[in-house]
C-alpha cells in the first residue's frame, strides 16, 4: 500500500537529490515503478530551490553532493518553516556508525547505506511516509490519544 501523497498530487513525491546522474536515473525509475512522483536534484542548492518549490513528501538526499553538501542542505531544510516537517532519508556510501549519527544530528529522519536493495529503500520510504500520516504499528499510542475520556458532571 502507498501512503497518501500530499494535497493536490495522486501519488505521493519523493525528491531525489544525487550527483550522480546514472544513480539518480535509476532511483527515479524504481520509485516510478513502486507508485511514486519523482523530481530529481544534482546538488545541495538544488535539493533546497526543489524543496522549497515542489514541498515532496519525502527527500531522499546523497549526503556528498556538490555546490553544497547533503549535511548542510538538510540542516537548512529541517531549520525552514516550510520544510521541516518533511522527512529526510540520508543516502551515503558511507556505511561508519559516526556517519549514521550524524545524519540524524544534522535533521535527517532515517539512513541508508548505499548500495541498497530498492526493494528495502522503498520500504523505508514507506515506513517513514506511514509514520508522518499516524499509520504507525504502535498502536499502543493512538489508543490511549483515541480513548474517551469520562465526562464529569
Amino acid at each position: 500500500m502507498t501512503p497518501a501523497p500530499a494535497k493536490g498530487r495522486t501519488q505521493p513525491l519523493v525528491l531525489v537529490v544525487e550527483d550522480y546522474q546514472d544513480a539518480r536515473e535509476m532511483y527515479a525509475a524504481y520509485l516510478q515503478f513502486s507508485g511514486f512522483e519523482v523530481a530529481e536534484a544534482g546538488n545541495g542548492v538544488e535539493a533546497i530551490e526543489k524543496t522549497h518549490e515542489l514541498l515532496p513528501d519525502i527527500v531522499l538526499m546523497d549526503l556528498a553532493l556538490p555546490r553544497m553538501d547533503g549535511w548542510e542542505a538538510t540542516r537548512r531544510l529541517k531549520k525552514d518553516e516550510r520544510t521541516r516537517h518533511i522527512p529526510i532519508v540520508a543516502l551515503t556510501g558511507h556505511a561508519l556508525a559516526g556517519h549514521a549519527e550524524g545524519a540524524r544530528e544534522a535533521g535527517c529522519d532515517a539512513f541508508v547505506t548505499k548500495p541498497c536493495l530498492p526493494d528495502a529503500l522503498v520500504a523505508e520510504i514507506r515506513r517513514l511516509l506511514d509514520h508522518q500520516h499516524g499509520k504507525t504499528d504502535n498502536t499502543g499510542d493512538a489508543a490511549r490519544a483515541a480513548k474517551p475520556t469520562k465526562k464529569r458532571t
